[in-house]
């Protein structure tokens, strides 16, 4: 089963806009409960600011990894904050892994010194992976998200690269 990592391009956007809107839709491990747009995802792909990167099995994407600005202001410049979504039927493989890794090259190509997670609590893997990878728990926020009527706390870990 061939695997490969690749910048995502605009045409991408309905199959990216499928597994995050699952997520969206399906879990707690977002507090996002607005649905993405092909047409956002697109806009997104096309601002060439921020890496997206894709994993593919024999040639079908089954997930992405992506970083943006932490805060605003120059002073945070240097911090991005990163999202990872795999499909189910990808997880286990390596794939978020290898994801992570090639993200994390091209953060250092372009001047970033830290990323951080932002982690659901209610998404103990997320936390655990996170972990296996390098990173560390530098805060927990009780109760800061909202969704389906539960209080979820935010889980913050980062990596200095």
């Amino acid at each position: 089963m061939p695997t490969r990592i690749r910048q995502a391009q605009p045409q991408d956007a309905a199959t990216i806009t499928r597994i995050a809107n699952s997520l969206i839709r399906d879990t707690l491990f977002t507090f996002t409960t607005q649905e993405r747009s092909p047409e956002d995802i697109a806009a997104r792909l096309r601002d060439a600011t921020a890496p997206f990167l894709l994993a593919e099995i024999d040639g079908r994407v089954v997930g992405f990894a992506t970083y943006g600005p932490f805060r605003s202001g120059p002073g945070y410049r240097h911090t991005q904050e990163h999202s990872i979504q795999l499909t189910q039927a990808a997880q286990g493989r390596g794939l978020g892994r290898a994801l992570m890794q090639r993200l994390e090259d091209v953060a250092r190509q372009n001047g970033v010194h830290v990323l951080v997670a932002g982690i659901s609590g209610a998404n103990p893997r997320a936390v655990a992976f996170h972990a296996a990878i390098g990173f560390t728990q530098s805060g927990h926020m009780a109760q800061v998200g909202h969704k389906w009527g539960q209080w979820l706390d935010l889980i913050l870990m980062q990596k200095q690269l």
